[in-house]
């Protein structure tokens, strides 16, 4: 069956058989990676526009990879060297862009709601690669694909995200995606940094990271996006690893073998302690590895639906 939508635009709504067919499909991807020859000719002849307003190593990267890895003919944009510098408007952009024909287009950009406003401006499918403070949904996907390979599972874990989940985008994503998916979720973090009434969306609120640790099964360290100004939220970025940061010794105080993720890049010592960073417990590289079979199977399932 095909996915219920012709867009990735976030995962609030997404049914789950939606998210269990990409998961699945992810898997044949997965083994396609580790082949001495790591192409297939699925989307041969589609056209792909990278359309990034924001700076990225991961995602871009990570959706580079999976275009060339299916056979896409792949365009980036970068928003330094176009008609963006000289005044040109997004709209203008995009309706520019879509009259070279492209069949696809993945974005990111600063402001909520792009992903969605691109669909009104053209025919081509969308990708949702991070709008603003809203949904960051191919990153959720890998995150449970992930934990899925490591723990055979999905339903009945318990998952916290742990940081500053009112300015991110990868929380949302996850909250919506896990609980389709029958997982117990909660959050955590300083008061200053958690949504107000975020109850309403189904999940547990803790202030206490050891309680969070003995709580749960998975820990999704959020980074602390410091760019973000998010120093106005805690008193200084000592106060916040002392109460916060994830460290070994905080692990083997709470006697819990918990699963740790981080959606990438790393304040070692702040969130997280390079100790845990480089641990058995943490599955950071995996995460980074499954990002590009999630997204050659997000590409594969709407790349042909057409």
């Amino acid at each position: 069956m095909p996915l219920s939508s012709r867009h990735l635009l976030g995962l609030q709504g997404v049914p789950k058989e939606d998210i269990q067919l990409i998961l699945d499909t992810a898997t044949t991807f997965r083994e396609v990676l580790e082949r001495p020859v790591k192409k297939v000719p699925t989307l041969q002849g589609k056209t792909i526009v990278n359309l990034f307003y924001e700076n990225s190593t991961r995602t871009r990267i990570s959706f580079e990879l999976a275009q060339k890895r299916l056979s896409a003919d792949s365009v980036n944009f970068a928003v330094s060297s176009s008609s963006v510098s000289k005044g040109e408007t997004f709209k203008d952009t995009i309706r520019n862009i879509e009259a070279m024909k492209v069949d696809m287009v993945v974005v990111r950009h600063a402001a909520a709601g792009t992903a969605l406003y691109l669909t009104k401006l053209c025919g081509s499918n969308i990708i949702n690669a991070g709008d603003g403070t809203h949904e960051h949904p191919t990153q959720a996907l890998l995150d449970m694909y992930s934990i899925r390979e490591k723990l055979g599972k999905l339903d009945g874990l318990k998952v916290c995200i742990v940081g500053d989940i009112a300015h991110s985008r990868v929380a949302l994503s996850n909250i919506f995606g896990f609980k389709t998916m029958g997982a117990d979720v909660s959050v955590c973090g300083p008061s200053t940094m958690i949504p107000r009434n975020i109850e309403e969306l189904g999940v547990k609120v803790i202030y206490n990271i050891d309680e969070a640790i003995k709580e749960n099964d998975v820990l999704n360290i959020l980074r602390i996006q410091l760019e973000r100004k998010a120093r106005e939220y805690f008193p200084s970025i000592r106060e916040y690893s002392n109460y916060f940061g994830i460290t070994e010794e905080r692990l083997q105080k709470n006697g819990k073998d918990v699963l740790i993720l981080h959606p990438g890049p790393i304040n070692r010592g702040v969130e997280i302690s390079s100790e845990v960073a480089d641990g058995s417990k943490q599955i950071i590289l995996q995460q980074v590895t499954n990002g590009v079979a999630i997204r050659m199977a997000v590409l594969y399932l709407l790349g042909t639906m057409n």
